[in-house]
């Protein structure tokens, strides 16, 4: 066992409720071993914020694979990247969105309005060809998607330079109807500055260049449903 003291910033350390703590960890612990650690010691401190953060061990950055040495001084930051203090969240996940955590993640003070667009597993569709769906299941290639997602940031604060904060999630695996799949959020500091058509315009986005797929499981049997959008070059 070696002891070391961890450092909570900005939205961490308010979930954390403290700035910073002293703890054992055993010999070859990991950044990601001790991830998991503190979600279960700092209950309002949720895996997702968790996963996605940055870390650094004695002032310098380092990744979940890493190694903590004895008596080592490691700092956790928010999910945050972006010019002049403006927040990006982007993700590709398994475990449930949690809508609180990633508002207050792309909130600043200067933030006064947020437009939240979230999709759901339909159980019962009614138009076009109506059907029941028991449930969906999403697959990503994973990489790809978590790069496109942030040109799909780039672009709105490109079209909507204003907005302040942006959250795209993507839920990934077997979801049931009723169930949150995706989530774009985009903060701004008055409500007609375009927040809305920017939220807007990130899902349509990400329906269009993001790959994601899902696969449709009704009573009847199973499809792939898959979309027409062909990416042009350079998208």
């Amino acid at each position: 066992m070696s002891s070391v003291k961890v450092l909570f910033f900005a939205t961490l350390r308010d979930k954390a409720g403290v700035r910073s703590t002293e703890m054992e960890i055993s010999s070859g612990t990991t950044i990601l071993q001790l991830k998991a650690i503190l979600v279960e010691q700092f209950p309002n401190i949720d895996w997702q914020l968790m996963e996605h953060c940055l870390a650094s061990i004695n002032h310098e950055y380092r990744f979940d694979e890493d190694e903590i040495p004895a008596e080592a001084e490691i700092a956790f930051f928010p999910p945050v990247s972006g010019g002049m203090g403006r927040p990006t969240i982007t993700s590709i996940t398994e475990d449930e969105i949690d809508l609180n955590s990633l508002l207050d993640a792309i909130t600043l003070t200067s933030t006064g309005a947020a437009a939240i667009f979230t999709g759901m597993v339909r159980g019962i569709t009614t138009r076009d060809n109506p059907h029941e769906t028991t449930y969906l299941e999403y697959e990503a290639y994973k990489p790809m998607a978590e790069a496109k997602m942030n040109q799909v940031a780039d672009e709105i604060r490109a079209k909507w330079p204003v907005v302040e904060g942006i959250a795209i999630v993507q839920r990934i695996g077997k979801l049931y109807p009723r169930t949150p799949t995706v989530l774009i959020a985009c903060t701004a500091a008055h409500r007609d500055t375009g927040v809305f058509e920017a939220a807007r315009y990130g899902i349509d986005r990400l329906k269009e260049i993001v790959p994601v797929w899902k696969k449709e499981f009704k009573p009847d049997g199973e499809e792939w449903v898959e979309g027409e959008y062909h990416p042009r070059p350079g998208e």
